[in-house]
C-alpha cells in the first residue's frame, strides 16, 4: 500500500469510520445478546443481526470514501471545497465518538466480568437443586437428544411404571441408533417432576433436543403425547398425540421413535429400518408386567425384589419366548443374591440359568451376558465373568449397566486402569448414575485426589447412593475431620451389617477409630459371627478385619469362600490403600483360593503386580 493511498484513507476518515463501525457493531451485539432473551426472541434473530452487521461493514467503508460529513451536511467528497478545515473537524468529532464508545465498551466488559464472577474466589459454591454432570457436558451435537420421563396423566395417577416404561423404551431404542447420541436414563430421569427450564436441562446434559411427553391410560385406552423441543431456544419442533388401545402401545412407540429419527435426519439401516422399537413380545399384558418389574429394578428397591421376580415370572408365563423378560429376571435374581444370605446360592443358580435361557433365545441381547458376568464373578469364575461382561458391552455399548458391571469386575480383580476406563465410559453414557459416581469417586480417593473424589462421592450421595459413607469417611479422614469420618463410616456400614444387631455398625466404627478396648470389642463381635459357620459369609466381615488392621485374619476369612459381596473385600485388598495387607504370605494364598491368580495366569498381570519364580504373585 503506497504512502499516498494511506494518507488519502486517513484524510477521508475511512480508517476512523472502520474503527467506529466495528466498535459500534460489537456494542450492538452485546446489547442484543442481553436484551433479546428477556423477550424470548429466538436465537436465530441474534444470528441475523450479526450477519447483517458483518455484511454492512463494506458499504460503510465505501461510503466513508465516497462521502464526507461537512458543516453543510453529507456531501460527495469531490464536491467539498477542498479546504481541510471541515475534514479536520469531522475527524476530531469521529475521534471523540470512538473514544466515548470505547469507554462504553470497557464499562460493559467490566460489568460482564463482575456478573460472571459471582461469589468471591474463596466462597463455597452455591448449592443447586440439580447436580452437575461429572465433567463438563459435551458440546451439543445436532443429532443428540434427552428423553425425559413421561408424565403419568392417568385418572388414578397409578400408572407411573407404564409412563416411565414407555419413555425408557423409546430412549433405549434411540440409544441403539448409530450416529445419535442419547443422554442416559438416570441423568434424563433426574429431572422427573422438576419444573426446570428446558434450556438449562439441555446445557446440563449436552443435548440439542429434548423429548418430553405424557401418558394417559384409562381402561384399555391409552393416549401418548410427545413433544420434540430444541434445547437452545425452547422451540417446539413438533408435537403429536397418539391414541390407541393398550394392544397398540408397541406401534405407538415405534411411531414416536421413527418421527424423532426422521426429524433429526438419522439414517436407519438393517433391522432398524424395518423396526426401531423392539419390545420383544406381542403380548401387551406380559409387557406391562415387564415394565412394572423394571421400575423396581431401576430403583434398586431391594424390599420389592421378590415382587419383581413374581411379575417377571407372570410375564414369562404369558409369553414363554419373551427373551427380555428372562434377561431382566436374571438381573433381578443376581442383585437379589446380596440381600438374604440364606438364599445367595439359590438366587445365583437361578440367575445364571435365566441369563443362559435369554441368551439362547436372543443372542443379540447384552443384558443377560452382563447378569451372567456378575453372577460368575460372585462364584469366583473370574475369567468367564469378564468374558461375559465384555460380550455384554460389545453387543450393547450403550447399556450403562453393562459398562458399570464390567468396570466393577475389572477393579475387583486388580485391573484398575481398565476398570476406570469402563467407569468413565459409563459416566459418559449416564453422568448422574450414582453407583458409577461412587466407584469413580472411590478410585480418585484411593489415588490421593481427595477433592475430585469428594466431588463425585457427594454427587453419588445426592443421587441417593445408600452406602457412600464407606468412602466419604476416607475424605473426612484426609481432611482431619474424624467426627465426620466416624459418622459416615457408621452410616455406610449399617447398610451391610444386617446379619448383626442394629448397634453393630457403631461398634465396628469405634473399633476402627477408637482405642484398643474398642478395637477388641469389634474383633470379638466379628469372631463370634464367624464361629457360627454361616453358609455364606457377609462380605463386610473380612472387609472389617482388614479395616481393623487384622490383615492375616482378614485374608484367612476371605479365603474361606465367596461372600455375599466380594466387591467389599477385593476392591479394598487390591486398592492403593492396602499395601500392608499384600505383603504377608496369606495374600498369595487368597489369590489362589479366590481364582484371581488363575485369572492373571490367563489374562495377564495387573500393572502393580508381578509373578515370582515360585509361581505366586506379589503386588506393590
Amino acid at each position: 500500500m503506497s504512502a499516498n493511498f494511506l494518507s488519502e484513507l486517513k484524510r477521508r476518515n475511512v480508517i476512523r469510520m472502520a474503527g467506529l463501525y466495528l466498535v459500534g457493531a460489537w456494542l450492538l451485539v452485546q446489547v442484543a445478546e442481553t436484551v433479546l432473551p428477556v423477550f424470548d426472541v429466538p436465537a436465530w434473530v441474534l444470528r441475523m443481526v450479526i450477519i447483517a452487521l458483518a455484511v454492512g461493514f463494506v458499504p460503510a467503508v465505501v461510503a466513508a470514501w465516497v462521502f464526507e460529513l461537512t458543516p453543510e451536511g453529507l456531501r460527495r467528497e469531490h464536491a467539498a471545497d477542498g479546504s481541510p478545515a471541515p475534514v479536520d473537524r469531522t475527524a476530531r468529532r469521529l475521534d471523540i465518538v470512538v473514544i466515548v464508545l470505547l469507554l462504553v465498551v470497557a464499562a460493559v466488559t467490566l460489568l460482564g466480568r463482575m456478573g460472571q464472577g459471582g461469589a468471591p474466589a474463596d466462597a463455597p459454591p452455591a448449592a443447586t437443586a440439580t447436580p452437575a454432570p461429572v465433567e463438563p457436558a459435551p458440546a451439543q451435537d445436532e443429532q443428540s437428544i434427552a428423553v425425559l420421563a413421561f408424565a403419568d396423566l392417568s385418572p388414578g395417577q397409578d400408572q407411573e411404571y407404564f409412563s416411565d416404561g414407555i419413555s425408557e423404551e423409546i430412549l433405549n431404542s434411540l440409544a441403539k441408533v448409530p450416529g445419535l447420541r442419547v443422554a442416559g436414563r438416570t441423568s434424563a430421569f433426574h429431572y422427573k417432576g422438576r419444573d426446570e427450564d428446558l434450556r438449562e436441562i439441555g446445557t446440563a446434559l449436552g443435548v440439542a433436543h429434548i423429548l418430553e411427553g405424557s401418558v394417559r391410560q384409562q381402561g384399555e385406552r391409552v393416549r401418548i403425547t410427545a413433544q420434540l423441543i430444541r434445547s437452545d431456544d425452547g422451540f417446539h419442533v413438533w408435537s403429536e398425540t397418539y391414541d390407541g388401545e393398550l394392544s397398540d402401545v408397541f406401534a405407538l412407540q415405534e411411531r414416536i421413535a421413527r418421527a424423532i429419527t426422521d426429524e433429526l435426519k438419522v439414517v436407519l439401516s438393517g433391522q432398524q429400518a424395518q423396526q426401531l422399537v423392539n419390545t420383544g413380545t406381542a403380548n401387551a399384558d406380559a409387557y406391562a408386567k415387564y415394565l412394572q418389574a423394571t421400575a423396581i429394578f431401576n430403583r434398586r428397591d431391594s424390599t420389592r425384589y421378590v415382587e419383581a421376580r413374581q411379575l417377571l415370572d407372570q410375564a414369562i408365563a404369558l409369553d414363554p419366548e419373551f427373551a427380555r423378560a428372562w434377561s431382566r429376571l436374571a438381573s433381578v435374581l443376581v442383585v437379589s443374591s446380596n440381600v438374604k444370605l440364606e438364599e445367595t446360592d439359590a438366587l445365583l443358580d437361578a440367575g445364571i440359568a435365566a441369563a443362559r435361557r435369554a441368551i439362547a433365545m436372543d443372542p443379540t441381547l447384552g443384558e443377560p451376558h452382563a447378569a451372567l458376568g456378575r453372577a460368575l464373578g460372585q462364584r469366583w469364575q473370574h475369567a468367564e465373568a469378564l468374558a461375559a461382561n465384555e460380550q455384554a458391552v460389545a453387543l450393547d455399548p450403550g447399556d450403562v449397566n453393562s459398562q458399570f458391571w464390567l468396570a466393577v469386575g475389572l477393579i475387583n480383580t486388580g485391573y484398575r486402569r481398565q476398570g476406570i476406563a469402563a467407569l468413565e465410559a459409563a459416566l459418559v453414557l449416564d453422568p448422574m448414575l450414582p453407583n458409577a459416581l461412587f466407584w469413580r469417586g472411590r478410585e480418585y480417593v484411593q489415588a490421593g485426589d481427595i477433592e475430585n473424589g469428594a466431588r463425585l462421592l457427594k454427587l453419588a450421595e445426592e443421587g441417593g447412593h445408600r452406602f457412600v459413607g464407606m468412602q466419604l469417611s476416607r475424605v473426612y479422614e484426609a481432611r482431619g475431620d474424624l467426627a465426620a469420618a466416624e459418622a459416615a463410616t457408621t452410616a455406610g456400614l449399617a447398610y451391610f451389617s444386617g446379619a448383626f444387631a442394629p448397634e453393630a455398625a457403631a461398634v465396628f466404627t469405634r473399633g476402627i477409630y477408637g482405642d484398643a478396648p474398642d478395637r477388641a470389642k469389634a474383633l470379638a463381635l466379628l469372631e463370634a459371627y464367624v464361629a457360627t459357620r454361616p453358609r455364606t459369609l457377609p462380605g463386610v466381615v473380612p472387609y472389617l478385619f482388614l479395616r481393623l488392621g487384622e490383615f492375616q485374619r482378614g485374608l484367612e476369612v476371605a479365603a474361606l469362600g465367596p461372600t455375599d459381596n466380594d466387591s467389599l473385600v477385593m476392591s479394598e485388598l487390591l486398592g492403593l490403600k492396602m499395601a500392608e495387607g499384600r505383603r504377608i504370605p496369606a495374600f498369595a494364598e487368597y489369590l489362589r483360593r479366590s481364582g484371581i491368580a488363575a485369572l492373571w495366569d490367563q489374562r495377564g498381570v495387573p500393572d502393580q503386580c508381578r509373578k515370582l519364580d515360585s509361581g505366586d504373585y506379589t503386588c506393590d
